[in-house]
């Protein structure tokens, strides 16, 4: 070994010596500073009033406070790529979708972000069940109804959903799937527009969230036929799941998980993950998630996981089924 080589892995062995325990210095007295949470849909919905649930309630738990940051945008890619970039240091946080883990990789080849690599995964926060509902002019009273006005007129129905590739499009493909019926897809850019035009006729279906669609419900205006979740909601007791109109094991839904940028020490990760567990746990937190149409489901880090490496071949064989692409 050349001097010059001896002296510069001697350097490396210094710098790597002096950097450790600066890193676990660092981690021991983390949070020091403000936390970000990026939360990748536009503020006011749902989504973003859970972020805030929780960023008071990890703020209260780890002694800093915890700032949510609205960035919408091509379906979470927006600000799920921010995050995946951002320095695994525990201080720039992500309210990640199903739409950000399992389904922009199911429909996009060149994705800048990798929904196992990118990550460190916290923890599972809520579901946010998904429900078929009809304009009551269609005089429908049940899945069964629609699937046999479809199947006798093939071209009658259209559908909406609040965008191509969200989770409703994917639930609506998947529901067209299981009864072998044929209806046309019509997408909106959002919640609002797409039940507006069911209201008014323009669609005569639509699958939507129940956080979206009770009002309507409630108002007469449109009419629930089935909810896309494994059970019967709180929320529409009276309305059968898909599973109970017909086709066993049928379930499609929206979930939330908090994640960090992957490489991040384990220490800091510890922390997350209890006071995570602490929050989500917390009767309070699961009231108000009720009160907002959210389902709390909370799981550990290895859940969001699993649940990534099960649903994500799934979903890439219901897109590849209906050919459902990125624009």
């Amino acid at each position: 070994m050349t001097s010059t080589l001896l002296k510069l892995v001697l350097a490396c062995g210094v710098a790597m010596t002096l950097s450790a325990p600066q890193a676990m210095a660092q981690s021991a007295s983390y949070p020091d500073r403000p936390i970000r949470l990026v939360v990748p849909f536009a503020a006011g919905g749902a989504t973003d009033v859970l972020g805030r649930l929780l960023a008071v309630g990890l703020g209260e738990k780890l002694g800093q406070s915890v700032v949510v940051e609205n960035k919408p945008g091509a379906g979470t890619i927006v600000g799920a790529t921010q995050v995946a970039k951002a320095a695994p240091d525990g201080y720039t946080l992500l309210l990640a979708s199903n739409s950000t883990l399992t389904l922009n990789p199911a429909i996009r080849q060149h994705l800048s972000y990798d929904s196992v690599k990118s990550f460190t995964a916290l923890g599972q926060v809520a579901d946010m069940a998904l429900v078929l509902v009809a304009n009551p002019d269609t005089r429908l009273g049940s899945l069964k109804d629609l699937v046999t006005q479809a199947k006798a007129q093939p071209d009658k129905f259209s559908y909406g959903s609040f965008g191509s590739g969200s989770s409703v499009h994917f639930g609506a493909e998947m529901l067209k799937s299981a009864a072998g019926m044929r209806m046309v897809h019509v997408p909106f850019n959002g919640s609002a527009p797409s039940l507006t035009a069911l209201v008014g006729g323009q669609t005569q279906v639509a699958v939507d969230t129940i956080v979206a669609s009770q009002p309507l419900i409630k108002a007469g205006k449109i009419k629930a036929l089935a909810v896309l979740s494994a059970q019967r909601h709180p929320a529409l007791p009276q309305v059968p799941t898909v599973a109970e109109s017909g086709y066993p094991g049928f379930e499609m839904g929206s979930w939330f998980a908090l994640m960090a940028p992957a490489g991040l020490p384990a220490p800091v990760q510890q922390k997350l993950e209890k006071a995570l567990a602490d929050v989500a746990n917390a009767p309070a937190t699961q009231a108000r998630m009720v009160e907002l149409g959210l389902t709390p489901a909370y799981g550990n880090g290895a859940t969001v996981q699993t649940r990534i490496e099960k649903e994500l071949p799934a979903m890439r064989a219901v897109a590849a089924r209906a050919d459902i692409r990125a624009d």
